[in-house]
């Protein structure tokens, strides 16, 4: 085994510290980047050759949620948002609109479910072995003394997998439903026609609906006024432009 010159030594424990430092920056603003990803269900209905119905009206459907209070209105705007997306617009007071919007969300009772959990398992490995020399001293010309040492690097850490278990977590069901009807009178005791559906639902831990309702509202957008032709599953990133859209409001 070769030995190493002091300088040559030190060069290399730089380099050695140097680059783990480099690598935990490089994730940190990795992670700081990232945004939550939401799984989103969303299942809508729209009336086939329906009149083009532009002005709306919304109307709170959530008994529990009394229509002057901020939360209805917080709501209703993110919808107000979201429809004026689609080319709606809310009707002015004293003008008849186009249609009703039925506005409906809240958080279901929690449930149980089974959740697979993958983990990353680092090992530990000893510091390499090997041999250097250092200074010991001068001689009575001060000219220095070297002697062969043995020293070990620190241990290092090492990536070796992931191990994979089930935990049992309480989720809970954020759902937003929007429903517009004609605004018309009802001919010979039948309903008022439904113009379009949307039934969209997120399943998880946090049942904190304020936080949760752009994320619905936003995946709504592309569905108002639209036949899904059965549930979909959607992704959503809460940095989405639809979800800053919905966010910033009118």
């Amino acid at each position: 085994m070769n030995a190493e010159t002091p300088s040559e030594s030190s060069a290399r424990r730089r380099r050695a510290s140097f680059a783990p430092a480099v690598l935990l920056a490089a994730i940190g603003l990795m992670f700081a980047g990232c945004a939550t990803t939401h799984e989103v269900k969303i299942d809508s209905l729209a009336k086939p050759n329906a009149e083009p119905a532009i002005s709306y009206e919304i109307k709170n459907k959530n008994p529990l949620i009394a229509d002057d209070s901020l939360r209805h209105k917080e709501a209703a705007g993110m919808v107000r948002t979201a429809l004026s997306g689609k080319g709606m617009y809310e009707a002015p007071p004293g003008v008849k609109p186009d249609m009703v919007v039925d506005l409906d969300y809240g958080v279901g009772p929690p449930q149980m479910r089974r959740e697979q959990v993958s983990e990353p398992v680092y090992i530990t490995l000893p510091g390499q072995v090997r041999t250097e020399r250092v200074q010991v001293g001068t001689d009575s010309q001060g000219r220095p003394i070297y002697q062969t040492v043995t020293v070990q690097d620190p241990p290092r850490t090492e990536f070796a997998g992931f191990r994979e278990y089930y935990v049992t977590v309480v989720v809970y069901e954020k759902y937003l439903k929007l429903s517009a009807r004609e605004n018309k009178e009802a001919a010979e005791g039948r309903p008022q026609q439904e113009i379009w559906t949307v039934d969209v639902t997120s399943e998880g831990e946090s049942r904190d609906i304020r936080k949760n309702l752009p994320i619905l509202v936003a995946a709504s957008i592309d569905y108002i006024g639209k036949d899904s032709q059965g549930q979909k599953t959607i992704k959503l990133k809460d940095n989405s432009s639809d979800v800053a859209f919905v966010k910033k409001g009118m």
